[in-house]
């Protein structure tokens, strides 16, 4: 799907989202990643929604065609949310009208259901806070922090609201910034071994590795990297600031299209 071999439109994606796990402020930088990879023909949400703590949602659920799911808490201190999601789930899952399933919440009880979706063949992303176990983010294909998204939403809202004063503007713009340089991580002598093993996997006789085939791979072995966790947009420039790796851009087929290849540096071949 991210090598282009699938068109995102055509594939039908399943979204369940854990409302008491999940904060409403996130809402628009999650459904545009979501479309990154796919179209949300279904769309629900679950949670107790006789309890206060879920009203920021409810003005959300029109604009972004969410359905809300009830499911009462009928055990103080126990998440209800849960089963009605994972029944859910495999009901989606023998009507074969979902070709992934995108599962938002932070909670390490959707582990096992994540597993059972892969085991069908489906494609399961996951969407959480970095507090996430990692035991349900190893069981995803692909796991985005909330974080990250959160990040993205309050620069859009910003630029999508001329009229909002500037006075309201301004204290919004530098929480969002002092929240974004706590949550981006450094770059780990474990990331950058994790980087060059992934290049000495895929890499030629000459050493030169494929970004493309490079970004792909790394995901299978760790399924929440994103370069945007460590405050770049793109894997290309975060390579660039390491500084370990040469760099290559080669034209493609077309003229229009370039192909970028990585290799270690100093590397005997």
């Amino acid at each position: 799907m991210e090598n282009g071999k699938e068109n995102p439109s055509d594939i039908r994606l399943a979204v369940l989202i854990d409302a008491d796990n999940v904060s409403h402020t996130n809402i628009r930088g999650m459904m545009e990643e979501i479309a990154r990879y796919g179209n949300a023909t279904i769309k629900r949400i679950y949670g107790d929604w006789t309890r206060p703590n879920l009203g920021g949602w409810k003005h959300l659920l029109l604009d972004y065609a969410i359905t809300p799911v009830q499911q009462f808490g009928y055990t103080t201190g126990k998440n209800a949310t849960d089963s009605a999601m994972i029944i859910d789930a495999m009901d989606i899952l023998y009507s074969e009208k979902a070709d992934g399933f995108c599962l938002v919440s932070s909670d390490s009880d959707f582990t096992r259901l994540a597993t059972r979706l892969r085991e069908a063949g489906k494609t399961v992303y996951g969407i959480g806070e970095q507090k996430t176990p990692n035991a349900f983010i190893a069981a995803c294909d692909r796991f985005i922090y909330m974080e990250i998204l959160d990040e993205s939403s309050h620069e859009e809202a910003e630029s999508s609201t001329p009229e909002v004063a500037a006075a309201e503007q301004k204290p919004a713009r530098q929480q969002a910034q002092a929240k974004k340089k706590k949550t981006i991580k450094k770059i780990s002598a474990d990331v950058i071994k994790l980087i060059s093993s992934t290049i000495s996997d895929v890499e030629d006789e000459n050493g030169w590795a494929y970004l493309g085939e490079v970004g792909s791979l790394l995901l299978k072995k760790q399924p929440s990297f994103d370069s945007r966790n460590y405050g770049f947009e793109k894997l290309t420039p975060m390579i660039k600031a390491i500084g370990l790796y040469e760099i290559d851009v080669r034209e493609g087929a077309h003229s229009s299209s370039k192909h970028i290849y990585i290799r270690i540096k100093n590397k005997k071949s």
